[in-house]
């Protein structure tokens, strides 16, 4: 994809790897909508990256309200030729309740859906499009401490998948995004948090691997996006981990088993 000259939706651009990716796609030449439920901090990001980025306040994972971020992109710019569905939540720690389930999943799951739904018919026609899945490498491995997380991260991995291999041989290009530690507000809070089982969830993170910032994400993400390609790890050891888990199952979920021993005990 040509990312200079096109125009981009990025969700969850109110601070972190959302604001990165404005940044980025911005620097290289795209017309961004930001979007974020945090009006606040989506302006910031408007005002702080500057040059053609229109700031909107949204909740990602709203019907209507992407139909208006997809309206203001076509009003302010033209058609969307890449959406960023980035917003996104860790949850509640543990198996959670039904209310958490459904807000976890609205947000880091539904929201894929609903925005590929209202413009992949559009990219079709076009013959032109890229829809990009900011998931998490606990899509490809798991999260120690929430299940509402691991398994919403897994469905984006293979909603994106399952886009890609359906649409691919039609134009639409789809980029899924799966980093461990980001050093993120977002990673701060809940390593901050007074809940123990939160706080384990953010120890198996930055305890796994080098905590990166957002802009080498939103760098690579650019970059997979303008190369046409599928999976984006910032943190490369991750392809060894998900070869491991490939390679015998048990054999990791018993080595799971003993990293979370070890977290409990530190």
């Amino acid at each position: 994809m040509q990312i200079e000259g096109s125009v981009v939706i990025v969700t969850g651009a109110g601070s972190g790897i959302g604001r990165a990716l404005a940044a980025e796609f911005a620097a290289h030449g795209a017309a961004v909508v930001a979007g974020d439920i945090d009006a606040a901090g989506v302006q910031a990001t408007a005002a702080e990256v500057g040059g053609r980025v229109v700031a909107m306040r949204a909740d990602a994972a709203d019907a209507d309200d992407i139909a208006a971020l997809i309206d203001k992109a076509r009003t302010e710019f033209g058609p969307v030729d890449c959406y960023v569905a980035n917003a996104g939540i860790i949850g509640a720690p543990g198996l959670g309740d039904e209310r958490d389930w459904d807000r976890i999943l609205d947000i880091n799951l539904r929201a894929h859906i609903r925005a590929a739904t209202a413009l992949v018919p559009e990219w079709l026609q076009r013959g032109s499009g890229h829809f990009v899945a900011v998931a998490s490498a606990a899509g490809l491995l798991t999260q120690i401490g929430a299940a509402g997380y691991a398994v919403s991260k897994h469905a984006a991995v293979g909603f994106a998948e399952w886009l890609a291999i359906t649409y691919g041989d039609d134009g639409v290009g789809v980029t899924c995004v799966c980093p461990m530690g980001v050093d993120t507000a977002l990673l701060q809070t809940i390593r901050a948090s007074a809940d123990t089982a939160v706080r384990l969830s953010a120890d198996s993170v930055v305890n796994a691997g080098t905590v990166v910032e957002p802009a080498d994400v939103a760098r690579q993400t650019v970059a997979a996006v303008r190369d046409g390609a599928f999976r984006v790890l910032p943190h490369p050891e991750v392809a060894g981990m998900v070869a491991q888990k490939a390679a015998d199952h048990d054999r990791w979920i018993t080595g799971m088993r003993r990293y979370q021993r070890s977290l409990r005990t530190d």
